[in-house]
Order: structure tokens, then C-alpha cells, then sequence
């Protein structure tokens, strides 16, 4: 029988294995400390929700030339154009969809080092590319114009992110012990000296000079999400990894530490309704989301619209949708396109295996497909056809203001549902993860309730709260956890 080690000794312990953590890891390792990465999940489960993105993540910079030796070469940068993206940009986005709530120290840091901690990730072996899939649409004259702030994400997706901040951590020396949770943390005399372990071969204690809390949200508890979020919560469908049941959360705040951020909002987002396995889904991961929603129209079972489909690009509308599809009745809607639309939907998600969708020849068959009212639906597609303004011309990369005057209204890229097949995909909300944590300040130190530092600890990545509230800009969340999880690396 294996001894289980009773007290293991190190200089830096880092508390979950996803985007954030691993930062943090190499940041410290970097430095010449000795670290021991903690993840929650069996190697084969591994990566927290970082493994779940499509690897998106948005950060400052001049345009396609400034990018250059950030994201690898492709044939279609000649033709490529990428708007710059300012820190002015940034600040404004963030402003804007947390309606003010974001803490502005913490987002004058984000936006600050957003670049330059790419390009040192990108130095140490992880790989970047533009993001053409999801954020640009082919041109008429075979051109691509990106759009929405975002456009610089991980070869590979989350996948190939985790494998490159594995292979990193390697080696740089980091000890990563894989289905090793923290089930508590060690306080000696107001210092946070060490984490209690749940490992393999037992529980174990490991004593270390600063301990980094990357361990995620709440959002895979059920009870936490009705408790915090709200009724209904509990039947949102946790789009990433199982393990964030928030007990690093739990155990920070009984050490001390202060609540920080929206405990009351959440990123979620339009999900695959009907699916089987539609949760936690490491095989499909990201393909379950349906974002190519501003292209057509969205009803709920009873056959209406419920919210401006076209209000903005959908890097700033998409993680608070889902919330509104949990609204509705049955907590699901329908997304309408038709067959000029078709082409134009995000491949790797309207073509994933096993889509929910049905599809037919005229609305009122594919009403009844879905159960609606062919009699509601057929009047909501009447009446969106007839009041969109066909003098504006249609173009998904900008803002066009080619809206439909219903109700609601729809602000861009209102195109008529008249050219059958017609297809409804069928969406739920799915939960991403949650704006409430552990108060933090600049550095990653968790704060107390009275605003002091607790010695020894730090957090990143979703457990540190204070950037997001009911929104947040696409992409913002990756940049937060590398730009966090490096300072605290940093200071640990």
C-alpha cells in the first residue's frame, strides 16, 4: 500500500488547473519557485472551464500589424482587415455591458497588461491565431473585415490552450497532481499557510509560503445558483466543467476574506436544448452554443419574440441571453432562420452531430414541428418581414442598422424568413459561470472584510470578482484570468 504522505512542503500552492491557475503557475515557476498545481479533476478531465472555450480572448492592440509574431501566419491575412482595438475600446465595452458595475482598478489593470501578457504567454509556447470562424464574414470580393473587439483566440480552442499551458508547466518544473481537490485551507494566525488535500491516496496537507485560488465559480451547484441567482437557476444546464461547485469560494470566506463582485449575475448563454449529453460535454465542448442568433429571429413556445436579437454584436449580447431564454416558458426557445440564412451559420455549431433542429418546408409545418401555434408563428414572421427596412443593405461585419420596427424591435441585420427550408434550433440556457468570488485587489491578494490583505493568499480567474455584473464583453474572461492569474504568479 502506498504511504499517504502526511505534510508535503513547497513554496507556492495554486488551487485548480484551468487558464488562470496554470498562468499563475508558470509566473511562479518563472521565478524560480517551486510549485505544485492542484486540479480538482482525473488528467482525463482536466482543465476546469478553460478547456470548455473556444480559447477567445480579447485584448488591446493596433490592428493586424501590431498581432503580427502574436498569431500564427495564414493565407488570409493579405486580405484580412482588423480594426484596431484601444484601451479606450475596452473600457467603454466593459462599461457598457455591466452597466458601470465593473471595478475600475481592476479593469484599468485587464486593459493595461492584456497585451503584453499574451505576448508572454506566446513566449512561452502557447499558440495564438485570428479567429476567423467566429468573428469576420467572407466579403463579396473575397475579403475579411473582423468586428466586435474580439478577435484573437488559442490554436485549438480551450483544448489546444490546456494542452499548451500543460506541456508550459511541464516544463517549467511545476507539480501538477491531478484529482487532488483542496477541501480547505490552512490558517495560522491570520496567514493562510497551506491547503488541506483530498488526494488519490488520501488526505494530505500541504504546507506553502502563498496559496493562489483559481478554482472557479459556483455555478455547477445547483443550490448555490437558486440560492444566489435566483429561482430556476438550478435547471440551467452547466455548459463547462462539473468541478466548480465553489467550495474554494466557501473556504476563502470562512478564512476571512470579503465577497467580491455580483454574487446575483452570471454568464449564460443560448444552448443546445435537446441534445442527450448536453452538459459538461468534453467531445462537443463549445459546439453546444448557438451563437449565430442575430442573423435570424428567436420565439419562445408560443411562437414570440421576446428580445432584440440585433441589438449589438454578439460578443455583447450573448452572455446575458441565456438568461432570458431561462425565462421563458419551459425555459426554451426556438432560433428561426431560412435557407438564404443557412449558409451563414458558425459550421462547427449549427453542424454539430446530434443538433437539435427541426426543419420544414413552410413556417406553419415547421410550427408544428416544434410544437408552436403555426397560427403565432406564421403572424411574428409576417409581421418581422413587413416591417424591416429593405432600403439599408444587409453586412454582418458592421453595424447596419437595417432594423425591424416591431415589437421587439430588431436594430441590425434584419433579413426576411420568406425562402423555405426553414429551420428552428432549438435553445435552453446554458450556465458559463458565475461574477460573484472573493474580493481581491490588483494583485491578486484576497482581501478581508474590512479591505486588508489576508496574508499568504491570493485568487484569480472567476473566483476573483469585481470585473463582471450582468454581462460581460466576449473574450474578457480568458484576458482576466492570464493578466490575474500572472500577477498573483507574480507576487506569490
Amino acid at each position: 500500500m502506498t504511504e499517504v504522505p502526511e505534510t508535503v512542503r513547497t513554496e507556492v500552492v495554486v488551487v485548480g488547473g484551468g487558464n488562470a491557475g496554470f498562468t499563475a503557475a508558470h509566473a511562479a515557476a518563472e521565478r524560480g519557485r517551486k510549485v505544485i498545481l492542484l486540479e480538482k479533476g482525473a488528467e482525463e478531465l482536466s482543465g476546469g472551464n478553460s478547456f470548455y472555450t473556444a480559447g477567445a480572448t480579447r485584448i488591446v492592440h493596433g490592428g493586424l500589424e501590431d498581432l503580427a509574431g502574436l498569431v500564427e501566419p495564414d493565407d488570409r491575412h493579405a486580405s484580412t482587415v482588423v480594426p484596431p482595438y484601444t484601451a479606450e475600446n475596452y473600457a467603454s465595452d466593459l462599461a457598457k455591458v455591466t452597466e458601470g458595475r465593473n471595478d475600475p482598478e481592476l479593469t484599468e489593470v485587464l486593459i493595461a497588461e492584456s497585451r503584453s501578457t499574451l505576448r508572454w504567454l506566446n513566449g512561452l509556447g502557447l499558440r495564438y491565431r485570428l479567429m476567423y470562424e467566429r468573428q469576420a464574414y467572407e466579403r463579396p470580393d473575397g475579403s475579411y473585415l473582423f468586428w466586435g473587439g474580439l478577435h484573437v483566440g488559442n490554436v485549438g480552442g480551450g483544448e489546444g490552450m490546456m494542452a499548451d499551458h500543460v506541456r508550459v508547466a511541464r516544463e517549467l518544473g511545476t507539480d501538477i497532481r491531478y484529482a487532488s481537490p483542496a477541501t480547505r485551507l490552512v490558517v495560522d494566525g491570520g496567514r493562510v499557510t497551506g491547503v488541506v488535500v483530498s488526494g488519490p491516496v488520501g488526505e494530505y496537507r500541504i504546507e506553502a509560503e502563498s496559496v493562489i485560488l483559481t478554482a472557479g465559480g459556483f455555478e455547477s451547484d445547483p443550490q448555490l445558483r437558486r440560492e444566489h441567482l435566483g429561482e430556476g437557476w438550478e435547471n440551467a444546464k452547466v455548459r463547462g466543467t462539473p468541478y466548480n461547485t465553489g467550495d474554494m469560494i466557501l473556504a476563502a470566506l470562512d478564512a476571512g476574506a470579503g465577497r467580491g463582485g455580483d454574487w446575483n449575475t452570471c454568464h449564460s448563454v443560448q444552448w443546445d436544448a435537446f441534445t442527450p449529453e448536453n452538459e459538461s460535454n468534453r467531445e462537443l465542448t463549445n459546439r453546444l452554443t448557438r451563437q449565430s442568433y442575430p442573423l435570424g429571429i428567436i420565439v419562445n413556445r408560443d411562437g414570440e419574440r421576446f428580445l432584440d436579437e440585433g441589438a449589438d454584436f454578439r460578443n455583447y449580447t450573448y452572455a446575458k441571453y441565456g438568461k432570458e431564454i431561462l425565462r421563458q416558458p419551459g425555459s426554451v426557445a426556438w432560433q428561426i432562420f431560412d435557407a438564404a440564412l443557412r449558409p451563414m451559420l458558425r459550421t462547427e455549431e449549427y453542424d454539430m452531430p446530434g443538433v437539435s433542429v427541426e426543419t420544414a418546408d413552410t413556417i406553419a409545418e415547421l410550427a408544428a414541428k416544434t410544437g408552436i401555434s403555426p397560427e403565432a408563428l406564421e403572424k411574428t414572421v409576417a409581421d418581422y418581414n413587413s416591417s424591416i427596412d429593405r432600403s439599408v443593405e444587409f453586412d454582418p461585419n458592421v453595424l447596419d442598422g437595417r432594423g425591424a420596427q416591431t415589437a421587439p424591435v430588431k436594430s441590425n441585420w434584419a433579413n426576411p424568413l420568406e425562402t423555405g427550408p426553414f429551420y428552428a434550433f432549438g435553445v435552453t440556457c446554458g450556465i458559463t459561470f458565475t461574477f460573484g468570488g472573493v474580493r481581491g485587489d490588483t494583485s491578486g491578494r484576497v482581501l478581508d472584510t474590512e479591505g486588508n490583505a489576508i496574508p499568504g493568499l491570493f485568487a484569480a480567474g472567476e473566483m476573483l470578482g469585481g470585473l463582471f455584473s450582468i454581462n460581460y464583453p466576449g473574450g474578457s474572461g480568458l484576458a482576466a484570468g492570464c493578466v490575474f492569474g500572472r500577477r498573483a504568479g507574480a507576487l506569490a
